[in-house]
């Protein structure tokens, strides 16, 4: 399944879900449940975000974008933060109204029904967007999972909140449970807001990442040092920027086709990377660091 056919997959999930949840929330009057057709409605909208996301960033570049699109994937990612962070406010904030105003809940056997299927679908939804997004790298993707993902969570807690007013009979479990939803919620937010941001900021690829790109430079000797090594994640490309030192002695042909033979290898490893060698000569002894 491709990103494309992935993030339709959400948007439909979600979208009957949210019938689904605000139908026996209202049914029964139950906060809780209310609260998680709010945290799926939010979803829906961060469904559309990541699918409208990852059909810009995967247009070629152009004359106004010359690295490419990938950004649209990480400002994809943000606002979904946003979003969540919006969504748990909003149950919160009706939670606490409940909590003092008092709990109106009603029979639960809907509710529970509707709560258990919904953290069914949303496991499988959930994973089958994870694997896509490792796959192809997309943090679009990786953020819609995420927030699928919470959904599984906060679903069975609001089933267990309302297993709980099935059993004892005392209404405020309901409210609570919401609350308790609406901070895990938050925590989501936090989480995707960093990770977002690690990439629109332009922070350096992962210490992995860098390890494996100097492995593939120290295994030819015909390199005597690096510096200048600039690298950054765009979307679900990694942009790679680096200065190599070759024998002084060494031909422009001989220095061209090394850098061309270490600039396909980065690519084996890297397939979607966007990189520059500048070669220069060596001009004293430098020793590359140990891997």
């Amino acid at each position: 399944m491709g990103k494309n056919n992935a993030a339709v997959l959400s948007i439909f999930s979600n979208s009957l879900l949210i019938i689904f949840k605000f139908s026996a929330g209202l049914l029964i009057g139950s906060v809780s449940v209310i609260s998680e057709a709010i945290h799926s409605s939010i979803d829906l909208i961060a469904s559309f975000i990541a699918y409208f996301s990852i059909k810009k960033a995967s247009k070629a570049e152009d004359y106004e974008h010359p690295f490419g699109h990938g950004k649209y994937e990480n400002l994809s990612g943000f606002v979904e933060a946003m979003l969540i962070f919006l969504a748990a406010a909003l149950i919160i904030f009706e939670s606490v109204k409940k909590i003092i105003c008092g709990s109106n809940i009603e029979a639960v056997g809907p509710g529970l029904l509707v709560m258990g299927i919904a953290a069914l679908v949303n496991l499988f939804i959930s994973l089958t967007l994870k694997k896509i997004a490792q796959k192809t790298n997309s943090i679009a993707l990786e953020a819609d999972g995420a927030h699928l993902f919470t959904d599984v969570i906060t679903a069975f807690g609001v089933f267990l909140g309302l297993l709980l007013v099935k059993i004892t009979g005392i209404k405020i479990i309901d409210p609570i449970t919401a609350v308790i939803v609406g901070f895990l919620i938050i925590k989501t937010s936090i989480d995707l807001t960093k990770k977002s941001m690690k990439d629109l900021v332009d922070s350096k690829l992962s210490d992995e990442d860098i390890n494996k790109l100097l492995i593939i430079i120290n295994s030819h000797k015909e390199i005597k040092g690096y510096h200048n090594l600039r690298t950054r994640q765009c979307g679900n490309e990694k942009q790679i920027d680096i200065h190599l030192n070759v024998d002084r002695n060494s031909s422009l042909i001989q220095a061209h086709d090394i850098c061309d033979i270490i600039e396909k290898e980065i690519n084996n490893v890297f397939p979607k990377s966007y990189i520059v060698i500048h070669a220069e000569p060596e001009t004293q002894k430098k020793q590359l660091p140990e891997i």
